[in-house]
């Protein structure tokens, strides 16, 4: 990824830093247990294997954005980070992925029980942290992002491998996996700093659009993406037979003998040598890669234009430029 791409991240992280160290003692002093040593153990594995912590970060930004001057932003943004961490443990069960940013998943490395365990103890470390700062506002949207999360995790496995799932579907299911989490996270940063109502909504409108065009550029690069870049082989979602945007605007416009094909790979999971490089041509045939990338880039222009109520503050570009750097990857 070149400069302009990584900039605005890097930007915001270098002007966030001394409250960024702030939630990263959190998270570790958190993170511990006296009684269950394996809690630690898991839970570092994937906490220190070098994400961005871009959740966190939009807490701290939104906060910094509307003039907050206090610290309980510092254990919202430890929240929204646990919160996270959580649903990355439960979903590669569910997924049952064996890799996670380039490396090993700890189901992989431990067990299936550990590592739904111990994201039920990070569920339940966000829900201490997010009552301490004994704002009720913010706790109800803490909460209710937490039960849409889950939602639609559930939402996503009763559609899969339904051909009849639409774009629509999608968009719900993203909004529920993915976006909910980095709205939360703007809107809390905002309403414990006390914004305008106005303002409050314009940066959860923002979170929600930045967090499904980042979820549609990630799925599109599940396609074309390079795997020593992504942390992911290429095709995963097809062999797990996940219907993200690309395959199902691919499945909308197949011909008969096409849909056959998506049927048997998909809905019956019966996969041979050679179906990845088919579904690869039938998904540029129809253009739907090309058609999911114009998607990505018109949820990140609904990102930007969402910021325009928003006061003018060195903050408020970094996050404009942010929107533009989730879908970088993609040109």
């Amino acid at each position: 990824m070149d400069q302009i791409a990584t900039k605005p991240h890097d930007a915001l992280a270098a002007h966030l830093a001394d409250e960024m160290a702030a939630v990263n003692a959190v998270i570790r002093e958190r993170m511990a247990s006296r009684h269950a040593p394996r809690i630690p153990e898991v839970t570092a594995h994937l906490v220190e294997a070098g994400g961005k912590r871009l959740r966190p970060l939009l807490v701290l930004a939104a906060a910094r954005l509307c003039g907050y001057r206090g610290q309980d932003h510092v254990r919202l943004a430890a929240t929204v980070e646990f919160i996270h961490t959580a649903t990355l443990l439960h979903d590669d069960v569910v997924d049952e992925s064996n890799q996670r940013r380039g490396r090993p998943t700890a189901n992989l490395l431990w067990d299936n029980k550990s590592s739904v365990l111990v994201g039920d103890y990070l569920f339940a470390r966000a829900f201490q942290l997010m009552v301490e700062p004994g704002n009720l506002k913010v706790l109800n949207i803490l909460a209710d992002a937490s039960a849409t999360i889950a939602e639609g995790e559930v939402l996503q496995l009763t559609a899969a491998q339904d051909l009849a799932t639409t774009e629509d579907t999608y968009v719900q299911i993203v909004r529920g996996k993915t976006a909910a989490l980095f709205a939360a996270a703007t809107e809390s940063g905002a309403e414990i700093a006390g914004a305008a109502p106005e303002v409050v909504t314009a940066l959860r409108d923002y979170g929600d659009a930045l967090g499904i065009a980042f979820q549609m550029a990630d799925d599109l690069l599940d396609y074309e993406g390079d795997s020593g870049a992504t942390g992911k082989n290429v095709g995963d979602d097809f062999r797990e037979r996940k219907l993200t945007l690309p395959l199902i605007k691919a499945v909308a416009a197949a011909d008969e003998t096409e849909r056959a094909f998506w049927v048997r790979t998909i809905e019956r999971g019966k996969q041979e040598d050679g179906d990845l490089e088919q579904a690869l041509a039938l998904l540029a045939k129809h253009g739907a890669l090309d058609a999911t990338r114009a998607a990505a880039f018109d949820w990140a222009a609904r990102a930007r234009d969402s910021l325009s109520v928003v006061p003018d503050h060195p903050v408020k570009s970094m996050l404009s430029d942010l929107a533009d750097y989730v879908v970088a990857r993609l040109r």
